[in-house]
């Protein structure tokens, strides 16, 4: 197996590798370039996201900056909007759902480390490069969750559809569907139900 192959397979690889080097770069100069773009620029815009972000769905809109380690393996569907400073570090599949909300700050992290330290230090790899060992856990989100602001979900967490995460989050389990969720370690408070429509909230009218 190829190392890009092993990190995609959740196996230990190694990160420095040539052809990783090359799409983290990549992906990396491609931000560089979004984030210098206006609001309204966008035909520029798109011109990047179909090199960068090439497996997300219709109507996808990030206000940026934005700061993805690859872009490729970030698979989005339909109506998808994230706020200021989505990262994504998206060394495993990270899937999100049709009409998903992101506010600003947002953070998935799939990289995984070892725990202890012999085995999470520098070494030098076969092309004498110094690099360390990794190994991912893909993350997943369902169809129409909101995500708050200063949320940082990380490897192996799915989200249920129709979840919301409160503020400052951060997410270290699962969250079953329909569930509002909050706290660090992230735990739900309850299930969201028609009681909570916005209808019902005569002090909104």
């Amino acid at each position: 197996m190829t190392e890009k192959e092993k990190m995609l397979a959740n196996k230990i690889y190694d990160p420095n590798d040539d052809e990783l080097l090359f799409l983290r770069t990549r992906a990396h100069h491609y931000c560089l370039d979004y984030n210098h773009t206006y609001d309204e620029e966008d035909t520029k815009r798109k011109e990047i996201l179909d090199v960068l972000m090439p497996n997300r769905g219709e109507n996808t809109y990030l206000q940026g900056p934005i700061f993805f380690d690859y872009g490729i393996n970030i698979y989005t569907g339909k109506n998808f909007y994230a706020n200021f400073n989505f990262t994504c570090l998206d060394v495993a599949k990270v899937v999100i759902g049709n009409d998903v909300f992101f506010g600003p700050n947002v953070s998935l992290l799939t990289p995984m480390h070892p725990f202890l330290p012999n085995e999470r230090a520098y070494y030098i790899n076969e092309k004498h490069r110094v690099t360390d060992k990794e190994y991912s856990k893909e993350i997943h989100i369902g169809d129409n969750c909101w995500v708050c602001g200063n949320v940082t979900i990380i490897g192996g967490v799915t989200i249920g559809e129709g979840s919301i995460i409160g503020v400052g989050s951060v997410v270290t389990k699962s969250i079953p569907p329909h569930s509002l969720a909050c706290g660090n370690p992230c735990k739900v408070i309850r299930k969201i139900t028609d009681q909570d429509s916005i209808y019902l909230k005569k002090e909104l009218f």
